[in-house]
């Protein structure tokens, strides 16, 4: 099945604590159906120190289920994907303006 949710994506998160914030997509695992998007979903990481780095808390994006995320359309709101044939190729387009994604 073709994916609706692609890398570089502009998203929006419809629930968890993130509620509401945009952010793009940095990576997909399709068979966990999660997705990093940045700046949602941070978590704090503690990394040692080293000779080649200073140790410390560094921010880090964590997997978000891809159910929990939904296209931005041209108007800046969420919208579902569907697909069509334009000639030969098979395109995704948003459902609310009918545009070409």
């Amino acid at each position: 099945m073709a994916a609706k949710l692609k890398k570089g994506d502009n998203v929006v998160v419809l629930a968890g604590k993130d509620k509401g914030v945009k952010g793009t997509i940095t990576s997909i695992d399709p068979k966990a159906g999660k997705a990093v998007v940045d700046g949602v979903n941070m978590a704090i990481r503690h990394t040692k120190q080293s000779q080649t780095s200073q140790g410390g808390r560094t921010p880090k994006a964590m997997p978000i289920q891809l159910s929990n995320l939904a296209i931005v359309d041209a108007n800046g709101k969420a919208t579902r994907v569907g697909f069509r044939m334009d000639g030969d190729n098979k395109v995704r387009y948003a459902k609310t303006t009918g545009d070409a994604i």
